[in-house]
This record gives structure tokens, C-alpha cells and sequence, in this order.
């Protein structure tokens, strides 16, 4: 067991709640006070639980592996974001009318990540221009043919498909799991380049500045701009990254602020400006702005 203590303004609850949306994700399951989760380390692939108790969040290895312990509690932090102070944050919304409400209504919420830069760039591509219902059941599709599971409890863990595995694969075959032609191609290219080490999450995050990063992801086949930056935020975790072209986000700013559905490069960096190096956390507030709890 594992004792990672939380971090002010935090909330395991809020954070729960996103994760478990009514949507049908395959690589965690949620119960009401916990979540569980198969992933990859250096020497075995580890199922394990997160629960919380007042002042921990409480890590447990469910399978018969035995990690390395800081680097389980590494993929938590990382995974949960806790490393983040978000106290500058709340004070940039409290000082607008609009957006105060969130640092009550949503105390807590963390930009919950998605550790690996495959998997994240893989997820943006197969949300591209449909609703999230379909794109989780192309995902579940996905993971389930291609994957490894563990089965814990009657309840199968998946993780998420290797990069070498979907490198070897035809666009037919994607195409018999719903995957439009263009996105197979798309899938199957970026496996080929990590599978071939000419793209990874340690020689991206060497570049540092955040426009420097975009720059080299939109290198990639089928990797826009949206795509680029929903990597940078979920994966990489740059602070400026933002969703433009986002129809959640744009949503979410024409309820709020009365933005036309679709509102001016210029509408963005004004409204975005006062939240330099929390634009990202904004993005996710506000994409929480449009959905009512369900406790």
C-alpha cells in the first residue's frame, strides 16, 4: 500500500466524477469511491486501486506484481496532476464575474491525464469529428482486439493497445472496427513512428517551449492543431495549451459568455489572456461547465 498525501485543493470526488461521465471508458473502471487501473511499468504491468482516506489518496496493487513503488506513485501524481498548485488559478477566476462559481462548483478538479503521448495522440485522433459516445465504443474496440487484459473481480483491465502491435496492422482491419479509412491510415502511421522510435514523449518534452511543440506534432499525419494541443494538455501537460476549434469549449464559452458558436481567433486570446499559464486548466473547467453533477 501506498500513501500519497493530498495536495490542497484537491478534490478525489470531483475528480472521480469526471472520469466517470456516462461514457464507456475500457482502460479504468470507477466506483463510487474508487478507481482502478492497468498500466505498464519498467519490469510488469500493474493493476492497482486508488481510494482516499482525509488526508491520503490510498494506492493498492490489485494483481501479484510488485513495483517499484515511487514509480507507481509517480504515474498517480502525474496521472491526478497533483503536483500543481492551483491557488494562482482560483484567484484568476475569482477576479472574474463569469467565472467565479468554478472554484466552488468544481473545487478541486485536476487535469487528469493521460500519461502516455501514443495513447493520447491515438484517443484525439479517434475523436476527431464524431460525438464522444461513438468514439469510446471505437476506442473499447480498439483496446479489446488488440490488447492485453487482466481479468480482476469477473471484470476485465485492459491497457492500451502497444505501438508495435497497431504498426503491423491494415487499413482494412481497422476498418472492419469502424475506423474510417482516413483515421485508420492515421492510427496506423503514428504507431509506425514510435514503434520505430522517431517520435516519443522524452524527445518532444525536450523541446520545452510549448510552440515548439506544437510545431513538431503537427509534423505528424493526421495530427492538426486541435489534436496537437489536446496532446499537450492531457499528455504533456503544457500549461498554455488550447483546444481551438473545440466544439465543447466553444459550446461552453456561448453559454457563459455569449460567444458566437463559433468565436474569432481574436474573441479567444482576449477572453484567454488573463489566464497565461492556465489556459489549459481553464479549457477543462470549462468543458466541466457543461455537464450537471450527478451527486
Amino acid at each position: 500500500m501506498i500513501k500519497i498525501p493530498k495536495p490542497p485543493l484537491f478534490s478525489f470526488r470531483e475528480c472521480l466524477w469526471f472520469l466517470n461521465r456516462n461514457y464507456d471508458d475500457c482502460l479504468y473502471e470507477v466506483t463510487d469511491d474508487a478507481v482502478r487501473k492497468l498500466i505498464p511499468l519498467e519490469k510488469e504491468i500493474v493493476l492497482f486501486e486508488v481510494k482516499e482516506t482525509a488526508n491520503y489518496l490510498i494506492v493498492e496493487v490489485l494483481n501479484n506484481a510488485n513495483p517499484d513503488e515511487i514509480q507507481l506513485a509517480d504515474y498517480v501524481k502525474e496521472w491526478f496532476d497533483l503536483k500543481s498548485d492551483l491557488t494562482d488559478f482560483y484567484s484568476l477566476l475569482q477576479k472574474e464575474n463569469d467565472l467565479v462559481y468554478m472554484v466552488k462548483e468544481y473545487h478541486g478538479l485536476r487535469l487528469i491525464g493521460i500519461n502516455e503521448l501514443f495513447e493520447s495522440l491515438c484517443w484525439s485522433i479517434i475523436g476527431q469529428q464524431i460525438n464522444l459516445t461513438f468514439a469510446y465504443k471505437c476506442k473499447r474496440a480498439l483496446v479489446e482486439k488488440y490488447s492485453y487484459s487482466e481479468n480482476y473481480q469477473g471484470k476485465k483491465h485492459y491497457l492500451f493497445p502497444k505501438a508495435a502491435v497497431l504498426a503491423k496492422l491494415t487499413v482494412a482491419e481497422l476498418r472492419t472496427i469502424q475506423f474510417s479509412r482516413q483515421k485508420a491510415e492515421y492510427i496506423i502511421g503514428i504507431a509506425q513512428l514510435f514503434a520505430d522510435n522517431k517520435i516519443s514523449k522524452t524527445a518532444i518534452l525536450s523541446l520545452k517551449e510549448e510552440s515548439a511543440i506544437a510545431k513538431e506534432l503537427i509534423k505528424i499525419r493526421g495530427v492538426g492543431e486541435w489534436t496537437a494541443n489536446y496532446a499537450m494538455m492531457k499528455c504533456l501537460k503544457c500549461p498554455n495549451a488550447l483546444t481551438y476549434g473545440d466544439v465543447g469549449l466553444y459550446n461552453a464559452l456561448h453559454a457563459i459568455k455569449g460567444f458566437p458558436k463559433r468565436p474569432s481567433r481574436e474573441q479567444l486570446a482576449d477572453f484567454f489572456a488573463p489566464f497565461e499559464g492556465w489556459k489549459a486548466y481553464l479549457v477543462l473547467y470549462l468543458w466541466r461547465s457543461l455537464a450537471i453533477p450527478k451527486y
